[in-house]
């Protein structure tokens, strides 16, 4: 048996999504994002951040941008003890994904995948938290059954399992819930 992880999307669930957040002024964590980590950190499970960056593919930064950007705000989260196993982005247009046979960018499972071969990580006893379909898309496209989506929307869709307004709540949830089974 493998360990669990939490695969974490990271533009509007870790940080405010302005759209192509690339620069560390104008990065902004998620009001208790860092609670909802360490929630999850301490329940056992692995944090991995799974996430679009088709910014680099537009032109809109580079990837020593999007490589300092990372840098930083995993330096902050260390300073609160929440520790990211990794971080995996895909760098590709979604327009020529396709037509590059790109299997990382969400909702296909090419990250998920990669870290669960890198980590042995159990997809059956893991959680998938994004902003997107996409995301949950990719957590159901590697038999995560837990797939949660952040949004204020009440949004029906095959691959979500239960809506949130934040990380923190869904954290709040899977804790209320692993205590109850004890």
């Amino acid at each position: 048996m493998g360990l669990k992880a939490v695969f974490v999307d990271r533009d509007g669930v870790i940080n405010e999504d302005y759209g192509y957040v690339y620069l560390w002024k104008d990065f902004r964590f998620k009001r208790n994002l860092k609670k909802g980590l360490f929630i999850l950190q301490k329940l056992g499970y692995k944090l991995i951040i799974v996430t679009n960056q088709s910014g680099i593919a537009r032109g809109y930064f580079t990837e020593d941008d999007y490589f300092k950007l990372t840098t930083q705000y995993l330096r902050e989260l260390r300073k609160e003890n929440i520790f990211i196993e990794e971080v995996f982005y895909c760098p590709h247009h979604p327009l020529f994904s396709s037509k590059y046979e790109c299997k990382c960018r969400k909702p296909n499972p090419g990250m998920i995948k990669n870290a669960i071969d890198k980590y042995n990580i159990d997809a059956k006893q893991s959680v998938i938290i994004g902003d997107n379909i996409s995301d949950t898309e990719a957590g159901y496209n590697c038999s995560i059954p837990s797939r949660y989506l952040i949004s204020k929307k009440d949004i029906k869709h095959f691959s979500v399992t239960k809506i949130f307004k934040s990380l923190f709540d869904c954290a709040k949830y899977l804790e209320n819930n692993l205590e109850s089974k004890k």
